[in-house]
């Protein structure tokens, strides 16, 4: 697997960040013209996950993990959060429309700021505020013409929000001991805790968990693949690098990436609001990872 202390040409971290954007954006799409229950969906889509890693991680580098019982359980509560927001968010789709859900995610870096400056007291300069503030101007305008008001549309929106409060908690606890702890054993761990709330869950439910036709395993396969290996497991190798605020504010991408590939894979036309709010986000993504990528060349130089 990946090692994420030592970025090359290839694992530049914003190279990564980008691989992994492109990569969660397509899950959207999936998960949105896939019948299966969301849960179960989550649920194997970790699993497999995990199964995959353990190919690739040897078994020395996981009995040898050394956390304290307060590392252990930001572990633990880590693991809880991604199965949660799995939950919220991926149900959510089912509720309201993409560009809604999506909106509502963006929020996402916001609620990472804020607990970064109080977990880690990291402080946040004017430029990055005002960066930061394009781009979610920029996710309002996507999804503008597409939010409808309706109480089942309303509370998919609710659901999303939940799991942008999980999926912001669980950035934050990754980057607490991304120090502590190597990213391909951090990985295999929360996401099978995450993929075990989910089956809690779907068991409750008494929802089926091995009656599914082959095209739906063959989806939990690419879920597995593409979303979370390339997406989730990406995102938790630069939290140690740039920071949760820098991963989720990439986030905010997901939203265009999402539309252009809507575009191209099922022939979907790009709005006016689309392509003005998508050119706000991009713009303002485009000036804080300029920044950012100024800062890291100095550092690396340094």
């Amino acid at each position: 697997m990946l090692k994420h202390n030592k970025p090359s040409m290839i694992s530049h971290p914003f190279v990564l960040l980008f691989i992994s954007i492109l990569s969660v954006s397509i899950s959207s799409i999936m998960i949105k013209f896939s019948d299966t229950p969301t849960s179960v969906a989550g649920m194997y889509r970790l699993f497999i996950s995990v199964i995959i890693m353990l190919a690739f991680v040897p078994r020395k580098q996981l009995v040898s993990i050394q956390l304290s019982k307060r590392e252990g359980c930001i572990v633990l509560l880590a693991g809880v959060f991604l199965g949660l927001y799995f939950l919220f968010w991926m149900e959510s789709l089912v509720y309201t429309s993409v560009a809604s859900s999506m909106v509502i995610l963006s929020l996402q870096p916001l609620f990472v700021m804020l607990g970064s400056y109080f977990l880690f007291k990291e402080r946040v300069s004017l430029l990055t505020v005002v960066c930061m503030i394009i781009a979610l101007f920029g996710s309002i305008f996507i999804a503008w013409g597409d939010i409808s008001i309706s109480r089942e549309a309303l509370f998919g929106d609710g659901l999303s929000f939940i799991g942008t409060l999980f999926v912001s908690a669980y950035l934050l606890m990754g980057q607490k001991v991304s120090n502590k702890i190597d990213a391909n054993v951090y990985s295999i761990i929360v996401f099978f805790i995450g993929g075990t709330v989910m089956l809690i869950y779907n068991l409750f439910q008494n929802y089926s968990l091995v009656q599914y036709h082959l095209s739906d395993w063959i989806y939990f396969l690419l879920l597995a693949i593409i979303p979370t290996i390339f997406g989730q497991y990406i995102f938790n190798i630069l939290l140690n690098s740039i920071g949760a605020t820098t991963v989720s504010v990439g986030i905010i991408g997901e939203p265009v990436l999402a539309i252009i590939l809507a575009y191209f894979f099922l022939g979907e036309m790009i709005s006016v609001f689309q392509l003005i709010g998508g050119m706000l986000t991009l713009m303002g993504m485009g000036l804080y990872f300029w920044s950012k990528s100024l800062k890291y060349s100095v550092q690396r130089t340094n």
